[in-house]
């Protein structure tokens, strides 16, 4: 019987690490699943491009992984028993049909990879659910999109938020629609966290752009009509965007695996969890500490580096193989400012920000680029693929899922 590894979510840190495990362990010993509730690939640091009226390449999972071995499932997650390794989901609608869905189903596993990642959080504010867009994924962006394309000239958009993503969010919607008023509400000083040049050049862009910034701005309630803030301010808006903060999955909550109050399954340097060892977690969905000791933030810079690192902790400990000792750590903040500019913060390992930055049209090619390669090396996952696939010793493969083949590399066809 094959070693069984189910990945669920196939975000950037999911499909990687399934196409990373598909090149490292042999096929005749591994079983992989995929598990996803969608048919396609989601970019979602585009989803501000989407959501503003741009169209992306599709990028379909059948044509991904095909030829790799692993298995696709379209399926939505709704329990996982750690203690019986087994994952409960209930299989995705086809839309070409109005035959019901099958029920509920188990999947059996001997090692888990959860890499579920991250929605928006409206975190408790009245209103900010039933009256603001979110653009955290795909059928938020679009509804987004529909409503924007509603909208008259002059008329008023707020984004909450004054992140990465908002920041996105604003300027590529001032641009492709420079007959709104787009106005940016942050909870603190506008790009705080960034170097005196970093603040300095995103003033300038959003002033270019007739960007409203109201600073020191919490929002306290969202209305149809408007954001109202704790000083007291009322800002008009019908259409507010929300991209203040982000919430994980609460799936792994609702398990007997240990989360941390923000509810990230608690994993060691390998990303493995420190509560059950035959599950792995990655993404915005694994509390895991970088440089410094500090959390790595929730983005796509941390995803693709803790899906290597988990990918090749269990391909290792399935060979025999020598473990990842490598920390993940970041170089720098990308941010596209519409279509015509950016900002390249960099920064230390531990993700402070240092003097150095990179502005304008140059900016925006190289985010552009960072976005490309980040879709080509999920869209492509067995490139170059090793000229040998390590196979699973005995000794090493989890109880209950008996390994046939001979413990010994073999060389494997491309």
């Amino acid at each position: 019987m094959r070693h069984r590894i189910v990945v669920l979510g196939a975000g950037y840190a999911g499909a990687f690490a399934a196409g990373r495990l598909a090149r490292r362990l042999h096929p005749e010993d591994v079983a992989i699943t995929l598990v996803n509730t969608e048919p396609d690939f989601v970019e979602r640091v585009r989803m501000h491009q989407l959501a503003a009226g741009q169209d992306l390449k599709p990028r379909p999972f059948g044509e991904m992984f095909a030829g790799t071995g692993v298995e696709l499932r379209q399926a939505r997650v709704t329990g996982i028993d750690v203690d019986r390794k087994t994952v409960t989901v209930t299989a995705a609608r086809d839309a070409t049909t109005t035959a019901p869905a099958p029920g509920a189903e188990e999947l059996p596993y001997d090692t888990l990879v959860y890499a579920l990642g991250s929605g928006w959080n409206p975190q408790s504010v009245p209103g900010a659910a039933e009256h603001a867009h979110e653009i955290a994924g795909r059928a938020g962006a679009l509804r987004l999109r529909e409503r924007l394309a509603r909208l008259d000239a002059g008329g008023r958009v707020v984004v909450v938020g004054g992140g990465l993503t908002g920041l996105e969010a604003a300027t590529e919607i001032a641009e492709a629609r420079p007959d709104l008023r787009v106005a940016l509400a942050t909870h603190d000083a506008l790009g705080d966290w960034l170097s005196p040049k970093g603040r300095a050049h995103l003033r300038t862009v959003l002033g270019g752009l007739g960007i409203t910034v109201h600073e020191h701005a919490a929002v306290t309630g969202v209305e149809a009509d408007r954001v109202v803030t704790a000083d007291g301010r009322a800002i008009p808006a019908e259409v507010t965007v929300w991209t203040a903060g982000f919430a994980v999955h609460p799936i792994a909550r609702a398990s007997a695996l240990e989360v941390s109050g923000t509810g990230q399954i608690v994993v060691d340097a390998t990303m493995r969890s420190v509560s059950h060892p035959d599950v792995y977690a990655i993404g915005d969905a694994a509390l895991a500490m970088g440089p410094g000791d500090k959390p790595l933030r929730m983005s796509c810079a941390s995803g693709v580096p803790t899906a290597w690192q988990a990918a090749d902790a269990i391909a290792a400990r399935l060979t025999g193989g020598k473990l990842p000792n490598t920390s993940p750590r970041y170089f720098n903040q990308c941010v596209s400012l519409g279509r015509k500019q950016g900002l390249i913060q960099f920064v230390t390992a531990d993700d402070r920000a240092v003097p150095a930055v990179l502005t304008g049209r140059l900016a925006a090619v190289y985010k552009e680029l960072v976005c490309r390669s980040a879709a080509w090396s999920v869209a492509n996952p067995t490139f170059a693929l090793p000229g040998r696939r390590r196979r699973v010793t005995r000794r090493r493969a989890a109880a209950g899922s008996a390994v046939t083949a001979p413990a010994r590399s073999t060389p494997s066809a491309r």
